[in-house]
């Protein structure tokens, strides 16, 4: 188990389309319900605007500046031009401190450790398997039965997915 400095966080991977984002808004209600200060970070690999056109702030990037924030008295967005992909430990090491947990949807590629999501209609090939078992995948997902070194968690129980997150990086 890695944890990024004093911040913890897990990877929950999978292709496109299986149910990343499903899972993980319930980890966040339940492990919030349970007390725990949860982050949510999401690691995509196409380019994305945050900002809508004709605001402000839309406006301001695309005049030039190379880094803006937008700030209210409930939320802080702040968005920076990049010419390189990010180091993803230190991002979470930056703006995660606050977090007991941080919940990061993507980073296949990662050194954090990975819980991988499998629905069985799919048919696809597990990523933890592929070209051999990969240490940083600590548990599968899937609404199916496998045959795994690695835990196998029920998908459609996010209680049973949130205990394993406790058990591993939340009990002190």
């Amino acid at each position: 188990m890695k944890n990024v400095g004093q911040v913890k966080a897990v990877s929950f991977v999978a292709k496109s389309g299986t149910g990343k984002t499903t899972l993980v808004e319930k980890l966040i209600v339940e492990l919030r319900a349970r007390g725990y200060r949860i982050g949510a970070f999401k690691a995509v690999s196409h380019q994305f605007d945050i900002d809508q056109p004709g605001k402000d702030s839309y406006r301001m990037a695309a005049a030039g500046a190379e880094a803006t924030m937008i700030c209210s008295a409930g939320k802080l967005a702040f968005v920076q031009t990049q010419t390189e992909p990010p180091d993803i430990d230190a991002l979470l090491n930056h703006y995660f401190q606050a977090v007991d947990l941080v919940l990061v949807e993507g980073n296949k590629h990662g050194s954090l450790p990975k819980i991988e999501i499998c629905r069985q209609d799919r048919g696809e090939s597990l990523l933890c398997c592929d070209g051999g078992y990969n240490p940083n995948y600590i548990a599968v997902a899937s609404d199916g039965q496998l045959d795994l070194e690695i835990p196998l968690l029920n998908l459609n129980d996010s209680i049973e997915v949130a205990d394993f997150l406790v058990e591993k990086f939340l009990q002190h």
